[in-house]
């Protein structure tokens, strides 16, 4: 889940739109935009979504 920096919404990276297209940055962006404010927030880290499946198994 992600935290929005803006508005506080909590979104999963999947429901946050991808990249804006238009920054220019070789590769493209790696920012998820909230879906409902639009602020550009940072993907959650990996190292976050491995403990997060980790945690998810110990259950």
């Amino acid at each position: 889940m992600i935290r929005c920096g803006y508005c506080g919404y909590e979104f999963s990276e999947e429901e946050g739109i991808r990249g804006c297209g238009k920054c220019g940055k070789p590769g493209g962006c790696r920012m998820v935009r909230c879906p409902r404010c639009f602020y550009e927030n940072l993907p959650e880290p990996g190292t976050v979504k491995k403990m997060k499946k980790l945690l998810e198994k110990l259950k």
